[in-house]
C-alpha cells in the first residue's frame, strides 16, 4: 500500500473510480487536464497490490491550496484510505508553504464532513444550488502551516 503521486498511466484507473464515487464525473479529458496539463493541479493515488483505489486532486496557487476531487472504491471505504490521502497532501502543502485549505462539500455527504472536520477544516458558509443537481455546497476552510 502506498500513496504516490499519479502519473499519465493511472488516467484510466482514476477514471474508472470517477465514474463509480460521482453523481456527475469528470470526463476523461478534464482528468487528464489536471494530471498533465493544469500546472497548479495535483493529483494522489492511493494503490494496493497494483490496484488504484483511491485519488485525491487538489490545487495549489500561492498560499492556499483547494481539494478538488477525492474518491474511494466503494468495497474499500471506512478503512483511513481518504485519511492516509490527506496526510499526504498536508505533507506536500507543508513543503510548499501554503497557508489556507478550502474546499466545498455536498451537504449531504455527512461522511465526507465529519472526515473534514478531524482533519481540522470549519464550516464558513453554505453556497447554495451550488452542484449540478441544485444540491448544496458547505464551503470549509482551515489554516494550514
Amino acid at each position: 500500500m502506498e500513496v504516490r503521486f499519479a502519473s499519465k498511466d493511472d488516467l484510466n484507473n482514476i477514471v474508472i473510480l470517477e465514474k463509480e464515487c460521482f453523481l456527475f464525473p469528470y470526463k476523461d479529458k478534464d482528468i487528464l487536464y489536471e494530471l498533465n496539463e493544469n500546472p497548479f493541479s495535483h493529483t494522489l493515488v492511493f494503490e494496493n497490490n497494483g490496484e488504484i483505489i483511491g485519488y485525491l486532486i487538489y490545487l495549489i496557487t500561492f498560499d492556499s491550496a483547494s481539494i478538488v476531487r477525492i474518491g474511494v472504491k466503494k468495497s474499500e471505504r471506512n478503512k483511513n484510505i481518504a485519511t492516509k490521502l490527506l496526510q499526504k497532501c498536508e505533507e506536500h502543502l507543508k513543503k510548499e508553504k501554503v497557508e489556507l485549505f478550502t474546499l466545498e462539500v455536498r451537504e449531504s455527504n455527512v461522511a465526507a464532513i465529519k472526515l473534514y472536520e478531524k482533519f481540522g477544516f470549519s464550516k464558513i458558509c453554505l453556497k447554495k444550488s451550488y452542484y449540478e443537481n441544485g444540491e448544496n455546497a458547505i464551503y470549509m476552510m482551515k489554516g494550514v502551516f
